[in-house]
C-alpha cells in the first residue's frame, strides 16, 4: 500500500473512534455503605482465613463477602438505593492493602434499576479516602469505566457499623 493510503486509513479509525468517544455520558453519583461486621444482622463476614491466626479486615489472607445496603443519605433510615456485593481480600503481608471486588447492584427504586457497577482494585486500608477502579457495568452502565473512592464517615465499634461514603464517577453508553 501507498503511504497515501496508510494515512486515508489512520484517518478514518480516527473519525470512526472519535465519533465512538463522543457518545460517551459522563454519571456522577455519592452512595453511602450501611455496613455491619458483627452481631446477628452481620452484611460483612469473614469466610475463611490463614489456620491458627486472626481473621480480621488487618490478618493477611482473611477474605470476606459483603452484602451491604446501599442508600442514597448517611443516615441508615434512607432510602436503599442498591447493594453492595461481593468479596475483600487482605492482601498485603501487613494488612495495609485489602483487594475489592464489588458489584454495586441497582434495586428497582432506582432510574438504574436492574444496571451494575463492577468496582476493583487494591483499597489502602490505612488512607482516609480510598480509591478503585470501576472496571465495567451493565445495563445503563454498559461499557463503565472510571474510579470510586470510599471513606469511612461514620464508625461505631461497640455495634461493628460503619457508614462508607462511595464517590462513583463513570464514562459509560
Amino acid at each position: 500500500m501507498t503511504t497515501k493510503l496508510y494515512l486515508s486509513l489512520l484517518l478514518v479509525i480516527f473519525i470512526c473512534s472519535h465519533s465512538e468517544a463522543s457518545k460517551l455520558r459522563t454519571t456522577t453519583m455519592t452512595l453511602y455503605f450501611q455496613d455491619r461486621s458483627g452481631g446477628p444482622n452481620a452484611t460483612v463476614v469473614p469466610i475463611t482465613g490463614l489456620p491458627g491466626h486472626l481473621w480480621s479486615f488487618f490478618s493477611f489472607g482473611t477474605i470476606f463477602c459483603a452484602d451491604d445496603p446501599i442508600t442514597e443519605g448517611l443516615d441508615k433510615s434512607s432510602p436503599e438505593i442498591a447493594r453492595g456485593q461481593g468479596i475483600f481480600v487482605t492482601s498485603a503481608l501487613d494488612g495495609s492493602n485489602t483487594h475489592v471486588l464489588i458489584s454495586i447492584v441497582f434495586t428497582n427504586s432506582t432510574k438504574y434499576n436492574g444496571s451494575t457497577l463492577e468496582v476493583q482494585g487494591a483499597s489502602r486500608q490505612v488512607d482516609k479516602v480510598r480509591e478503585v477502579a470501576v472496571v465495567a457495568g451493565t445495563g445503563k452502565f454498559r461499557y463503565a469505566r472510571g474510579y470510586a473512592t470510599f471513606e469511612t464517615v461514620y464508625f461505631d465499634r461497640s455495634i461493628s457499623y460503619s457508614v462508607i461514603r462511595c464517590n462513583v464517577t463513570v464514562k459509560h453508553f
